[in-house]
Formats: C-alpha cells, structure tokens, sequence
C-alpha cells in the first residue's frame, strides 16, 4: 500500500507542471550513449511518448556520429578530423546523410510509433527546412560541414499542428544545392530558437556543468546566460562542455526559455527534470 501511495504523491507532485507545460513546444538532441545503448534508448523513447500524452509537442533532432564512422570504415574510407570537427568531403557528405536519414531516423521514428505516437523522420533539406552555409574551423576549410543560416518552419509547423512527433536528421543545403553535415547541437539549437521553443534538452553522457569536472556532486542545478559566459571565461566550463555551452546559449538568445544538459544514461532523465521539484541536471536561463 505504501508504495502505491508513494506513487500517488510522484503524480501529485507533477501535476503542476504537466498544466504549466501543456500545448508547449520542447526540443529533444537525442545523442551519446541515449542513441548506442538499446535500454538507454528505450527510456528516452517512453520519455518522448509520456510528454507528448501530456500535452507536450516534442521535436527530436538526432545524432550519429559513431554510425557514421563504423559505416566508413566498412566502405573502406578513412575518418580525419581537424580540431574536433570530421574532414568531410562530398562523398562523406553522402554517406553521413544515408546514414543519418536512414537507418537512425527511421529507427527512431519506429521506436516512437511502437508506442503509438505518429513520428515523421525528416532530414533538414526537406521543405528546405534547414538552410546552411560552409562551416569554417577557425579559419579552416574542413569540407561539407554545415551551419544553420535559416530554419523554415512551413514543414516543421505543419507536423506539429498535425500531431506529428518531428524527427530530423542535421543535414541540411544552401542555395545551390550542396548537401552539409551540420552538428546536431548547433541544429538543434536553432531548430528549437526558430520554434521559440519552451525546452530545449541536450542529453549527454555526463551528469550536466559540474564546476570540478572531476566531482559528479559539484553539478551545478541552475545558471544565467552570463554566468555560463564568466564559467567559460574562468576555465570552470572547458573542454568539451564548451561547445555544449554555447549551443545553450545559442538557444537561449535565440528564444528558448530553459535549456537542460541531462545525463541521458539516468533512467527517465527528462521526465525526472521536467515534472520534479528538484530536478537532476543543469538548467539554463537568460
């Protein structure tokens, strides 16, 4: 009896914010172990599937680097990369959208309508709805990688307004055709800014922004945009949070209400973060 009292008091306790978060547009960057991990991927899945029953219009925009270099290995193509970012040249372009367009987006969109959710797997080149650029790394020319120039909401919108759970690929195109691999963070990122989305949420394989990156307990629950900026300034964000930091910001700017970095290998991260009191990762704000 005890027990089934206890969950009573969770659902009591989420009742508010499933009234507040109701109708409201959340974007998920589903990646890292979340995407590797069959039980992993699983949770996330039934995550997406309660928000979505409760109201919540989620957007998922996916990953799949880790693919894409066991998939040119098997081509026989070697992997460079210069400064983090992967050395992509027109053939690695089309392979990287195969694989991204492919088997993960249709995977996922599988594993949402096993639950009885209707998903579409879009990549951003349909209904053009991600315009990008050549991506320079300080300076450098690495190939076809992309930045968003310009999300077009027509394909995206109409989806939503369908009951349609979006997922799309980070592919996207500029005006002369060219096909870009674009990082899944900086996509969604502006995905969920052109959205001007409610929730924007970063699953990663580490518990959020720890101020000693060694300690899990130092997580920090809360930050403003520009303590984010002074933690990056004073080392205490460094290395491969950096990136991460800046798309939270990014959205942020771009109109996110609240960006969250979650640890995506904890059982039911999102819906711990959304419908607790506490929460259990790191939270941006303006």
């Amino acid at each position: 009896m005890e027990k089934t009292i206890e969950k009573a008091q969770i659902l009591i306790e989420a009742l508010p914010y499933i009234k507040r978060f109701s109708g409201k547009v959340v974007v998920v960057k589903y990646g890292g172990s979340a995407m590797t991990e069959e039980h992993i991927r699983e949770w996330v899945i039934q995550d997406i599937v309660l928000m979505k029953l409760v109201g919540m219009k989620p957007v998922v925009v996916h990953g799949g680097g880790n693919a894409i270099t066991a998939m040119l290995k098997r081509l026989g193509k070697e992997t460079q990369f210069k400064k983090g970012m992967r050395v992509t040249d027109r053939e690695t372009a089309e392979i990287a959208e195969m694989v991204l367009s492919g088997s993960i987006n249709k995977h996922l969109v599988q594993s949402l309508q096993n639950h009885g959710i209707n998903a579409v797997g879009i990549n951003g080149k349909d209904g053009s709805t991600l315009v990008a650029s050549k991506k320079l790394i300080d300076g450098e020319d690495v190939g076809f990688v992309g930045s968003v120039t310009k999300v077009n909401l027509n394909l995206l919108s109409s989806l939503i307004d369908n009951e349609f759970i979006p997922v799309i690929a980070p592919v996207g195109s500029d005006a002369d055709g060219n096909t870009y691999n674009i990082n899944a963070d900086y996509a969604a990122a502006s995905i969920a800014g052109a959205l001007q989305a409610e929730k924007l949420f970063f699953l990663t394989d580490v518990e959020g922004i720890l101020r000693n990156a060694d300690d899990p307990s130092s997580i920090i629950r809360r930050i403003t945009v520009p303590e984010a900026q002074h933690y990056m300034k004073e080392g205490i964000i460094r290395g491969g949070m950096i990136p991460k930091a800046q798309c939270c910001i990014q959205g942020i700017k771009e109109g996110v209400r609240t960006v969250h970095i979650l640890d995506g290998r904890i059982e039911h991260s999102m819906l711990l973060e959304v419908y607790t009191d506490k929460g259990i990762g790191t939270m941006i704000t303006p």
